[in-house]
């Protein structure tokens, strides 16, 4: 009998050993996946939360840029061969799309009228570009049938189109979201003929007045971290932003943005900041077969670091096109 006790006794013993031994484990694995846990959390808020936004000038792939492409090239890689492996280093890359992909619709515009081919999509794609601003001064230069092809067919190489569509779409900001920041995207454009307007059953460009730029800014403010406005303004081949592109982008700022991006010139002109903003009149050209100056043959790429959900660098980077429409890094 009292062997039984003993036996029992040490039985018991071992029972509670083990239990408290699981416990201790199980303590354990909770603690490492707790710090693990917050380890990775403060990572993800200290390390991954620089972002870097990159915006490039006017892109246009026909005419010139075509037969280079056809003559040197395999496919619309080419045009962006020289400066693709810098384009990476972009979390969201942004760029003026100065010509509709498409072999649809009929050309409108008697004079400089730009479309470029189907397959040109697939170069803007790798080059990794993600939003295009289709406001300008070319999205309609074969009709509303184009326009709408070019946007289906950069959406299959996801690639967003800003600034044109219908209504709802045109007038729309897109919201891109990388690492913890929302971005959205406006553009607009008053250098059209006023039959190019969007309207609620019409294909059409973004226009550029006060009440759509102050509305849309409010807009975007309600969806995104940071607000970029691209405008398709001023003077062709002028150096110094006008009075018009000044006014514009000054209440952009004062509206809520905080980033405009300039294009249309086909040259350099200023970067400045202006409150908590910055501005950048016109990048000038990034792919373009204006070859008839040295002005019109120079770009620049804006890269803008943002850490918290606040701009902070803004770098200006210059860019050389080269004989065969290539841009690359000065």
């Amino acid at each position: 009998m009292k062997l039984d006790w003993k036996l029992y006794l040490i039985t018991g013993i071992g029972l509670i050993s083990a239990l408290f031994l699981l416990f201790l484990v199980n303590q354990q694995k909770a603690f490492y996946n707790k710090l693990s846990y917050s380890l990775e959390a403060k990572l993800q808020t200290e390390g991954k939360l620089t972002t870097t936004l990159l915006f490039t000038g006017d892109i246009m792939l026909d005419r010139g840029v075509e037969k280079v492409v056809k003559k040197y090239g395999e496919d619309y890689e080419f045009p962006f061969l020289k400066i693709k492996d810098y384009l990476q280093n972009a979390d969201i890359l942004f760029g003026n799309l100065e010509s509709v992909i498409s072999d649809e619709g009929y050309q409108i515009k008697p004079t400089y009228p730009f479309r470029a081919e189907p397959r040109a999509k697939y170069g803007l794609g790798k080059a990794g570009f993600d939003v295009v601003s289709c406001a300008n001064n070319h999205s309609l230069d074969y009709g509303a049938e184009a326009l709408r092809d070019s946007i289906d067919n950069l959406k299959q190489v996801e690639i967003s189109c800003v600034g044109a569509g219908v209504k709802e779409e045109a007038c729309a900001p897109v919201v891109k979201k990388k690492n913890d920041l929302k971005v959205a995207y406006l553009a607009y454009t008053y250098l059209a003929p006023e039959g190019w307007v969007v309207s609620e059953n019409k294909t059409g460009i973004a226009w550029l007045n006060e009440k759509n730029l102050k509305q849309g800014v409010n807009e975007a403010e309600q969806k995104a971290d940071l607000v970029v406005v691209s405008f398709h303004f001023g003077k062709e081949y002028e150096k110094k932003p006008n009075s018009h592109q000044k006014s514009y982008s000054h209440l952009a700022i004062d509206s809520g943005a905080d980033l405009v991006i300039g294009h249309h010139p086909h040259v350099v002109q200023t970067v400045e900041q202006y409150k908590d903003g910055w501005i950048a009149y016109s990048l000038g050209n990034f792919v373009f077969d204006q070859n008839f100056s040295k002005e019109t043959m120079k770009g620049l790429i804006l890269e803008v670091e943002v850490k918290d959900k606040k701009i902070k660098r803004v770098t200006p980077r210059r860019v050389t096109i080269n004989d065969y429409f290539q841009p690359v890094l000065d």
